[in-house]
């Protein structure tokens, strides 16, 4: 039979490099329903404000029921692994689809095999996982169901008033953003990895809530394994914090996290960087009503509306001054991958900065010299849509 596989073919040429050969598509799903108590309970705690506990564990209930089921189809294929895992949501007639979806490798040698790891990560990524040192061990994902609540609200609208940043709003997104944070490393822990990599980081509305979802893959990098014994032999911190020595040591069950494109991880890794830590910081803004009012007058005519500059000016510098702090205070050499964002909630603004703390590392580097360029070509999309206008056979 044909093997029916969602992978390029240059994630097969980059897989091939590493031993490993295509198999099937394999697809789990799980169709929830909220009911009527699940739907009074969180609304009840979205009046409160804060996490939606209901929420939170009936999603991840759901996603990690679709991801079993397509474990157990890929197992009873004999995969040797799992890549490109998906955890998508879909909504229809009032219930929800929780839907993973990947594609099986199999070993070259053929014989006898056995789920080995599963990753989110496609076949050109995992490529750039193996080959930085990194062994992939289980797709894992972390979530948050929140809200600001109507006391929130209420809050916010007040403080919306005057200019400036509102810190019970700042504090309520940074602390769900790094509970998400902890979910996933603490799921990495779980399964006996030292490493999350390649997280991907998604918001979406739910139920009436927000949801914050990460996923990534759990993995074992050695290197990390032999700095749990520094270079005096005592057992306990990382080595890789030797030269700060005003640094908080990392300790041994520490996980790092990284929200580096396996691409750039790999070239890091090249270069002598290892990523500690994803950072992230939130602040949570109002321009307030007279500097609302400056601004709509100022936009009708032509120029600089100097209000909002200076205000979305200082709110990115104070979400990077964030995450700058929480890089220092784990003894990173630098920040790579800053990204910024910003949201609107009503008269709010929020400024989000996420990247990922690294570190120089002693002896260590990729197995091979360069990646091959079939591991960083992006495949061209071949299905056009109908909503793509295509000149009819035959016409023009």
């Amino acid at each position: 039979m044909p093997v029916m596989t969602g992978l390029s073919g240059n994630e097969i040429y980059c897989l091939h490099l590493k031993g490993m050969t295509p198999g099937d598509l394999v697809i789990g799903n799980s169709v929830f329903s909220m009911g009527f108590l699940g739907g009074i309970g969180a609304g009840f705690r979205g009046m409160i404000g804060g996490e939606v506990q209901q929420l939170t564990s009936v999603i991840h209930e759901g996603r990690m029921e679709g991801y079993k089921r397509m474990v157990s189809e890929a197992s009873q294929r004999g995969a040797l692994g799992i890549t490109g895992v998906t955890n998508e949501l879909r909504h229809f007639h009032g219930q929800t689809e929780f839907l993973s979806v990947a594609s099986c490798v199999h070993k070259q040698a053929g014989g006898p095999e056995s789920i080995q790891f599963t990753t989110s990560a496609n076949g050109q990524e995992l490529y750039c996982q193996l080959d930085a040192g990194f062994q992939p061990i289980r797709f894992v994902f972390g979530n948050i169901a929140y809200s600001v609540g109507v006391a929130g609200g209420l809050l916010g609208g007040l403080k919306s008033l005057s200019r400036g940043e509102i810190k019970e709003f700042s504090d309520v997104f940074n602390a769900t953003r790094h509970h998400c944070l902890e979910r996933i490393t603490a799921e990495a822990r779980s399964v006996g990895a030292n490493a999350v990599i390649g997280i991907e980081t998604r918001t979406m509305n739910f139920q009436g809530a927000h949801e914050m979802l990460m996923l990534g893959t759990a993995s074992r990098h050695p290197a990390l394994d032999a700095a749990a014994t520094p270079r005096g032999g005592n057992a306990g911190t990382l080595p890789y914090q030797a030269g700060a020595p005003n640094a908080p040591a990392v300790h041994v069950g520490h996980v790092v996290s990284s929200d580096l494109t396996n691409e750039e991880m790999w070239n890091l890794v090249n270069m002598g960087y290892m990523p500690l830590k994803l950072v992230l910081g939130t602040a949570v803004y109002s321009i307030g009503v007279v500097g609302g009012l400056m601004a709509m007058f100022k936009g009708l005519s032509r120029g600089e509306v100097p209000e909002l500059t200076s205000l979305i000016y200082d709110a990115r510098e104070h979400a990077i001054g964030l995450i700058r702090d929480e890089a220092a205070a784990i003894g990173a050499d630098d920040v790579v991958g800053i990204k910024t964002h910003i949201h609107e909630h009503g008269p709010l603004l929020e400024f989000m900065a996420i990247g990922t703390a690294v570190k120089r590392v002693a002896n260590v580097t990729t197995q091979s010299p360069s990646l091959p360029a079939q591991a960083i070509i992006r495949d061209k999309d071949t299905w056009v849509g109908e909503s793509m206008p295509v000149a009819a056979p035959g016409r023009g």
